[in-house]
């Protein structure tokens, strides 16, 4: 009988620590959303009217929520240098979806592409541990989506950049200078110039501006009401919420890729022909639209405008809380005749 009880007991230790790790897999595999970005969230969840103002050869066709940036361009007509012989052209202004941007908290999470892992070590980031409570780091994974020329439509071939199809294009998983700030500092020296209060002083004026039409380019350094741009790696001290943390972090990762020159300049008359490598992130130049957890589907947000006009109730807690954004960009472009 006695035998009989320890063979019972110990039967059912192992189904406990059977079941237990069933459940632990099953619970790290569900950190990694499922965003269901390719399917019919593209018709849904897309604000299609933030492609407005179009504006051909200086005549706006169709009006947007606002005005276009001043740092559009303002000529009506062009011309592009074709293997050495001038090709006269319209200009060509309107908004285009061109890159999705996720911050998932697990490393090697993707929720844009069905929840995958993509082979990175889920609890530590080059080495280091992702810091205390009283700071936050999101990875992020950067995607080409230049979705009028995935859906046919009208996209000239003479305004896009080249990309046709969802790709990722940059993953923080491989840059040593998100997670360190240190290091990050060598990519731009600058910032030790704006690091000071003084500084820090005209970044509300920035936030005042972002709300009520455009951020100020001129104040490099200042992300609006989402904070200091300054220093371009991913670790955010304070706890200010999913969405603005991540609001500023999409603010860091443009300005590094700009520094890098995996993103151009696409808006102003010097843009016409071909996107230019710029260093400085031309602020104006974007706005963005939230696909995940809850989309933006009537309005997209500047950089650095107040999250309490677009950000309330945008994450569902413990269900889903993954920011997924569509970023889109202006493109001034000589449509070549």
């Amino acid at each position: 009988m006695l035998s009989r009880q320890i063979l019972l007991g110990g039967a059912a230790l192992v189904l406990v620590c059977v079941s237990f790790l069933f459940y632990t897999e099953n619970a790290e595999a569900a950190l990694c959303e499922d965003a269901e970005i390719l399917g019919a969230s593209l018709m849904t969840d897309i604000c299609w009217d933030c492609m407005f103002p179009l504006k051909i050869a200086g005549v706006t066709l169709s009006p947007g929520d606002r005005e276009n940036p001043p740092g559009g361009a303002a000529a009506p007509l062009c011309a592009c240098d074709m293997n050495g012989i001038p090709e006269p052209g319209v200009v060509m202004s309107m908004w285009e979806p061109a890159r999705l941007v996720e911050f998932p908290r697990q490393a090697g999470c993707s929720p844009t592409l069905g929840g995958a892992q993509i082979g990175a070590d889920p609890t530590y980031i080059g080495g280091k541990d992702q810091g205390d409570i009283e700071s936050s780091f999101y990875h992020y994974h950067y995607f080409s989506f230049p979705l009028f020329v995935m859906m046919e439509l009208f996209s000239p071939s003479s305004c896009h950049d080249g990309y046709l199809d969802l790709d990722m294009m940059y993953l923080s998983e491989i840059d040593p200078t998100w997670n360190n700030s240190e290091l990050a500092y060598f990519l731009t020296p600058e910032s030790s110039m704006v690091a000071n209060p003084i500084a820090g002083a005209a970044c509300p004026a920035d936030a005042v501006a972002a709300t009520a039409g455009w951020p100020l380019d001129n104040l490099f350094w200042c992300a609006g009401s989402w904070g200091s741009i300054y220093p371009l790696s991913g670790n955010n001290y304070g706890s200010h919420g999913v969405i603005r943390s991540t609001s500023l972090l999409k603010s860091r990762l443009l300005a590094s890729l700009h520094r890098k020159g995996f993103a151009r300049k696409t808006m102003g008359d010097d843009a016409l022909c071909e996107p230019k490598i710029y260093p400085m992130l031309p602020k104006s130049q974007y706005k963005f639209s939230l696909m995940h957890p809850r989309a933006e589907t009537d309005r997209a947000h500047v950089m650095g405008e107040s999250v309490a006009r677009w950000g309330l109730g945008r994450t569902i807690p413990g269900v889903a809380s993954t920011p997924v954004y569509l970023t889109w960009r202006l493109n001034d472009c000589c449509n070549t005749l």
